[in-house]
């Protein structure tokens, strides 16, 4: 696993936002994920522990290489869509932070 603090800071951000997204569309109570959310939050975890930048990885948004399958990349991007700005209601720094992330 990645150890940088930058990295850990965007599990926690995708992880934050994949759960907003379950429990709005889904109607999972909090602290659960439904079997689809679940399986994308694992995925989402083993692509940043693959990654090949490593410390030096940007966020998604940002980096040259897509490590997403299309299926998996097009529900990444409806769970940012929906959850990004809840975040900014939210978990304000979180988000700020993570729109300010730069590489390293």
């Amino acid at each position: 696993m990645i150890g940088n603090k930058r990295i850990e800071r965007e599990r926690r951000t995708i992880k934050l936002m994949i759960a907003m997204y379950c429990i709005n569309k889904h109607g999972i109570k909090k602290g659960a994920l439904c079997p689809d959310c679940s399986e994308i939050e694992a995925y989402a975890m083993d692509r940043i522990d693959k990654c090949p930048f490593k410390a030096d990885k940007p966020t998604c948004v940002k980096c040259p290489v897509h490590c997403y399958k299309p299926g998996e990349r097009e529900l990444v991007r409806q769970i940012m869509r929906y959850s990004g700005p809840r975040m900014l209601l939210n978990h304000p720094v979180l988000a700020v932070l993570h729109m300010l992330d730069k590489p390293g």
